[in-house]
């Protein structure tokens, strides 16, 4: 794992698009932005259905008032398996984080999320958000999230949650009702979920934005 340092006042994006395996490391400097975003949607074929994918983000804010933003998205059918990892680093005070990481399991998939989030005893004004949304598709997906928080310093504002449900079958009945189709609403509904994470990505990687988006709309329609 080779480190990509943001130097000071530096911002930096990046998009991972259907990577199985990511080991990024990345150290922030004084005044940096960070925002990197996972994404794993295979089109499912026969190749994707059995797939491993590995993905571990490691984080350092050693300069004061950096930002970091990371955005995880896999959407898995068969016997897919993914483990994502972000291990988020506030080695000093004045910096935020957040991150917002979804599963969309179908069939047998596996999803795994640890969220390992530190904050050192000197790193005091840290803001640090971590949120993992889970949707499982199938009796038979199964998803493990592990949020784990060190925080040791006593004037920061930290958070974290975990949710992991089905679709929502009043919404499924209220669209029925109005003349969508079961498998329609349902598509929907999912393409709804993801589109929080695709839409996060900036203007400078707007053309993968609207290709994402554009595909989820058209296996929607």
């Amino acid at each position: 794992m080779s480190e990509i340092i943001i130097h000071s006042g530096e911002r930096f994006e990046q998009v991972y698009l259907n990577e199985p395996g990511l080991d990024l490391h990345f150290v922030q400097e004084a005044g940096s932005t960070l925002k990197i975003h996972v994404l794993n949607i295979p089109d499912g074929t026969s190749g994707d259905r059995d797939i491993e994918i590995s993905n571990n983000i490691v984080v350092e804010q050693i300069g004061e008032g950096c930002e970091t933003e990371i955005y995880a998205l896999a959407h898995l059918q068969g016997e897919a398996h993914v483990t994502t990892e972000t291990h988020v680093k506030h080695a000093v005070g004045g910096g935020k984080s957040n991150q917002l990481l979804k599963f969309v399991l179908e069939d047998q998939a596996r999803g795994r999320f640890i969220g390992d989030l530190k904050i050192a005893p000197d790193a005091q004004k840290v803001e640090a958000h971590q949120t993992n949304r889970n949707l499982l598709l199938s009796e038979t997906a199964e998803m493990r999230t592990q949020p784990q928080l060190e925080i040791y310093a006593d004037d920061v504002q930290a958070t974290h949650g975990a949710s992991t449900g089905q679709l929502d079958e009043s919404a499924l009945f209220y669209m029925q009702q109005r003349g969508i189709d079961k498998e329609k609403a349902r598509q929907l509904l999912v393409g709804a979920f993801m589109k929080e994470v695709i839409e996060a990505i900036g203007e400078q990687h707007s053309a993968v934005r609207e290709q994402l988006l554009n595909a989820i709309d058209g296996v929607v329609e």
